[in-house]
């Protein structure tokens, strides 16, 4: 068993982790990519209906179950979505729902081909005491995702616990969905997706090795480390940079991010990097976590006539960014 970055949340990596006799529950199960308003409504139930059937003598857990790796990377890898959230970023903000405990289980040829009514019986009941069940009216699960709502009832009625069907969640007429959120990453919209995610997309990395610079960041420039995760599509971007994050030094720049190949010059190779506005020298060793909040796209990428006509546009890409965050401060002052 392992804890999230706050270590407050019990993290379950995998069905044989979970303590004997640690039911009863309330669960939700879901890859959660992104957890995004549709999950948080999902699990924030979760939550609410565990604590309402505890008692004194009897607490009710508020679970949510997930899965490592996502289930398309297993079965159909060449075709498998990028990630909106990696594991341990998954894992921080499933916890920060409020719920008890997160189960990881990992996704391999044994849980793949499990039926619906072992995974039920073996997992849900066996391990977890489930007594409701959270779950989008899409749900599917067991072998080739063969069973669904109907069929989970179904397994309810059998084991005694309940099934709350909950419909998507639409903000400013879209519906939520994790697939709806990447198309809106990979096409630049960072307001639609900011809507759906009920936070800026961000991305937790570390800063890419050999700046030879030690552990301080001397230069208003930092390039992200290569990321297995979903990117925006290539622009620039007025971002947020968090330096050292989790950490007592933690310290947050406003900041312009090119995502992409910089075709001006030649060679130069794929990059997302990073011009920090308001600089200040920080510490920033090779591991320090840092978080990168994309907020609006400025421009696509584009080839350049010359490296002076990439600085002049570099300056109003600036001076953009410079009026953003103006704007919030004044929003945010009220």
């Amino acid at each position: 068993m392992s804890s999230n970055l706050a270590g407050t949340v019990p993290v379950y990596r995998a069905a044989e982790e979970i303590p004997a006799q640690f039911g009863p529950s309330v669960t939700a199960i879901g890859n959660f990519d992104g957890v995004h308003l549709g999950h948080q409504e999902i699990l924030r139930s979760v939550v609410e209906q565990a604590r309402a059937l505890s008692t004194h003598t009897q607490p009710v857990r508020s679970v949510a179950i997930t899965f490592d790796p996502h289930p398309e990377r297993f079965l159909r890898p060449a075709t498998a979505p990028g990630l909106l959230t990696l594991m341990p970023e998954r894992v921080r903000l499933l916890s920060a729902t409020g719920v008890d405990a997160i189960v990881v289980l990992p996704f391999d040829a044994s849980l793949a081909s499990l039926a619906p009514g072992e995974f039920v019986e073996r997992i849900l009941v066996g391990k977890l005491g489930v007594r409701a069940l959270h779950e989008g009216r899409n749900f599917h699960f067991g072998h080739g995702a063969a069973a669904g709502i109907t069929e989970l009832r179904a397994f309810g009625r059998r084991f005694g616990f309940s099934v709350n069907v909950h419909p998507a969640v639409h903000v400013r007429g879209l519906e939520v969905s994790s697939s709806a959120v990447r198309a809106l990453v990979a096409s630049g919209d960072m307001r639609r997706a900011r809507w759906m995610l009920g936070r800026p997309f961000a991305v937790r990395s570390t800063a890419a090795r050999g700046r030879g610079v030690g552990t301080r960041l001397l230069v208003p420039t930092v390039n992200l480390a290569p990321y297995e995760g979903m990117l925006p599509a290539f622009g620039v971007y007025v971002t947020r940079l968090t330096v050292g994050v989790g950490t007592d030094y933690a310290r947050t720049f406003q900041a312009v991010t090119n995502v992409g190949n910089r075709p001006t010059f030649e060679g130069a190779g794929f990059s997302v990097e990073t011009h920090i506005l308001n600089f200040e020298p920080v510490d920033l060793g090779d591991d320090t976590l840092i978080e990168l909040a994309f907020l609006m796209r400025l421009r696509g990428e584009k080839t350049w006539p010359s490296p002076e006509a990439l600085k002049q546009q570099i300056f109003k890409d600036v001076a953009r960014a410079k009026r953003f965050f103006r704007l919030c401060e004044r929003i945010r002052r009220g």
